[in-house]
């Protein structure tokens, strides 16, 4: 287990986001503040988290006819008790981010992630591997979530940083998500040629 390769995977080579292109759906509805961003970040680093330890420790009594239903039924459950706590805790959060809390089951991030790297690995490196995705996934958020939220409405994190007649309202609408994720999207791959030594 190599905890810098992992965490280099999951903030740069391999981020959920901008280079594996997964998790779109709630990483395009829940950008427009960055209190959503962090709600959002942190609930799917602890489901993913928790998942990828538990699908680790059950990974060689699954059948495999069945791994995906079984991998669906653990996330389920986290994501339960997750939302639930949010609720409980967090209400405002947990209203403003509505039904892409309990989407997190089918998040192609998760599934992906279960897949590919805790039912072949054991929970340890599982866990660094959940928290090094979680992170990139949560800094793609943030991101986003500073980019829509002051170039739409003039404020960060609800302090007013300009006039909001001097925004760009179209940022915050759904196709001010497009566009955000395309740039960034655009500018890992440029980052990434660059670095390999291309143009």
């Amino acid at each position: 287990m190599n905890v810098g390769k992992q965490l280099k995977e999951g903030l740069l080579t391999q981020n959920p986001v901008l280079i594996q292109l997964l998790g779109m759906c709630s990483t395009l509805a829940i950008t427009t503040t960055i209190s959503n961003g962090i709600g959002m970040g942190v609930s799917v680093t602890i489901i993913l988290t928790l998942s990828n330890i538990f699908i680790s420790l059950l990974r060689k009594i699954i059948p495999e006819q069945v791994r995906i239903a079984c991998y669906i039924v653990v996330i389920a459950g986290f994501v339960t008790m997750v939302d639930l706590l949010l609720q409980a805790f967090f209400p405002d959060i947990a209203e403003s981010l509505g039904v892409f809390i309990p989407l997190i089951v089918v998040n192609c991030i998760i599934l992906a992630r279960a897949e590919s790297f805790a039912s072949k690995n054991k929970p340890v490196a599982a866990a660094v591997d959940g928290i090094c995705q979680g992170i990139g996934y949560t800094l793609v958020l943030l991101v986003m979530s500073a980019i829509r939220e002051l170039l739409g409405s003039g404020a960060l994190a609800g302090n007013q940083i300009f006039p909001a007649e001097y925004s760009a309202s179209l940022i915050a609408q759904p196709v001010g998500g497009f566009l955000t994720l395309g740039c960034l999207i655009a500018l890992m791959q440029w980052a990434q040629r660059k670095v390999k030594g291309g143009k």
